[in-house]
């Protein structure tokens, strides 16, 4: 019974997240922000070192530039834009990696 419970209840959470992000880009970007440790600063919708993806997702909206900017970010680091921390560049992340998770990012409403 109390195996059938803990399936029930990650099969829910599952479905959940599924609603919520309502496509498997948002799955694989959410995978890719944990293994790349961008959430180590960032969140969704609370700033913690960096601005939460709600937040960039908000000031990038107009800009149709906004992607390629967020990718090369993302890849190089850059600085200036939220104030005096800077982010690091993030080597790991393979171009294809850093499209997924910018169109992730700037989905959020």
């Amino acid at each position: 019974m109390k195996a059938v419970i803990s399936v029930s209840v990650a099969a829910a959470f599952a479905c959940a997240a599924l609603a919520v992000s309502g496509s498997a880009l948002a799955q694989d970007a959410v995978k890719l922000a944990q293994d790349k440790a961008c959430l180590a600063c960032h969140t969704v919708d609370k700033k913690v070192v960096g601005p939460s993806y709600k937040e960039v997702a908000a000031k990038y909206r107009t800009d149709k530039g906004a992607e390629a900017k967020l990718i090369k970010k993302v890849r190089e680091g850059g600085s200036g834009v939220w104030g005096q921390v800077p982010m690091p560049p993030n080597a790991t992340v393979s171009e294809k990696e850093a499209q997924i998770l910018v169109k992730w990012v700037l989905s959020q409403k």
